[in-house]
């Protein structure tokens, strides 16, 4: 999106709130972002009603969160300057779980990007039984996915990647199993390369934690020699990948762009923990033992339409394209969502008005006031805007283990 919008003569500016990070330096770099800056929340919400446009890559409650305070700030502004900016949301990948919740977190923005008509169908039937205008859907598609997929490669398999998710399955035992049978299709097919792709490396983090790498689990000296770990990115491995493996990644969906022969891990059950039940009518689904005796399944017509079809465009040229049409329009479909009575609900829970502080002392510090008193709410204020999140985390976990 930000290749995109620059593209169009928009300068553009990377912001996190100032929090955790889970991305290393490294990460940041490969993802393409010379600078991220990290602010307050308070000056990130700021720095959006300073923009034109904002780009929500914030998880769903922190997108729900900016919303509405984007909403409250403007409501509060009243007829000030412009209509505000055009807010932007959408998903990575694939919604395995919160389908629903994901969606109404994401309804206050004035572009929500959907990735499937499958989604699309369930925003929309949910919006309207809600009461929630949903004229902010459009429907995109992923952006890395074409709208005309290559036909599936014949031929021998001779390269198998697995693509590995951070928490899927969850536990070690789980995922020794995968790991064990990944190892035993290398030794029972040793004309083939059986590579293992995790998310990323040791003691690096996603938006999702990775509790047991495979690194720590795999027996580092009893491995096949046709067996390997790797962290290529999936997309420069795929043009010589045969089949693809994974529990639900959405590895799949660009291997089946590819091309590339897919198989979905059956082996656990369906399950919404694994992820895999948004596969049911995929016709991907597949034991190891069928892996290992090349049973393999063919996409159905109407999984592959979901994803790939009535698409005419890329995705951030779709999503680029109604952003300039609500820009020289002035209008923000958001706003008619903002007066509906289910975001009107969460804007009474999440953010009653503060009463307390005069006009200059900003909503974090007095809310900190309300909570602790004048003394402590400030020394607590001043230590969240003075001190690394490396110093305050830590802190704040002991005064809550205290006071439990």
């Amino acid at each position: 999106m930000r290749d995109e919008l620059q593209r169009r003569g928009f300068s553009s500016r990377v912001v996190v709130p100032d929090t955790r990070s889970a991305l290393s330096p490294q990460q940041v770099r490969d993802a393409g972002f010379a600078r991220v800056d990290r602010l307050p929340w308070d000056e990130l919400v700021g720095a959006c009603l300073s923009s034109d446009v904002v780009v929500s890559s914030l998880a769903g409650p922190s997108t729900h969160r900016l919303s509405r305070a984007v909403a409250t700030a403007l409501d509060a502004r009243g007829t000030g300057p412009g209509p505000g900016p055009v807010l932007v949301s959408g998903w990575v990948g694939i919604i395995i779980e919160k389908i629903t919740a994901g969606y109404l977190d994401r309804s206050g923005t004035d572009v929500v990007a959907v990735n499937s008509t499958g989604d699309l169908e369930h925003f929309v039937s949910t919006g309207s039984t809600l009461g929630i205008p949903t004229d902010n859907l459009v429907l995109s598609g992923l952006p890395f996915l074409s709208a005309d997929p290559l036909p599936a490669r014949g031929g021998p398999v001779t390269t198998v990647l697995y693509a590995d998710q951070p928490t899927v399955p969850a536990s070690a035992a789980e995922r020794s199993y995968v790991y064990r049978r990944l190892v035993e299709h290398a030794r029972l097919h040793p004309d083939r390369e059986v590579l293992l792709k995790p998310r990323h490396r040791p003691g690096e983090d996603t938006f999702h934690r990775m509790s047991h790498h495979p690194v720590d689990l795999l027996p580092a000296g009893e491995l096949p020699a046709n067996f390997r770990i790797v962290h290529t990115p999936i997309t420069e491995l795929l043009p010589r990948v045969d089949l693809l493996v994974t529990m639900s990644s959405t590895a799949c969906l660009e291997a089946l762009d590819h091309g590339t022969r897919v198989a979905l891990v059956l082996d656990l059950g369906v399950h919404e923990r694994h992820g895999n039940h948004v596969f049911v009518d995929s016709g991907l689904l597949r034991t190891f033992d069928q892996i290992d005796t090349g049973d393999l399944g063919e996409p159905s017509p109407r999984f592959v339409e979901s994803w790939f079809g009535r698409r005419h465009s890329p995705a951030p040229v779709v999503i680029a394209d109604r952003v300039e049409a609500l820009l020289a329009s002035g209008h923000r479909p958001a706003r008619d969502v903002w007066r509906s009575a289910y975001f009107r609900s969460a804007v009474d829970l999440h953010d009653p008005p503060v009463e307390h502080g005069p006009r200059w002392m900003t909503r974090a510090w007095a809310r900190r006031i309300e909570a602790h008193g004048a003394l402590w709410g400030t020394v607590a204020y001043g230590a969240t805007v003075l001190l690394p999140p490396a110093v305050v985390i830590p802190v704040r976990r002991l005064a809550a283990s205290r006071r439990g």
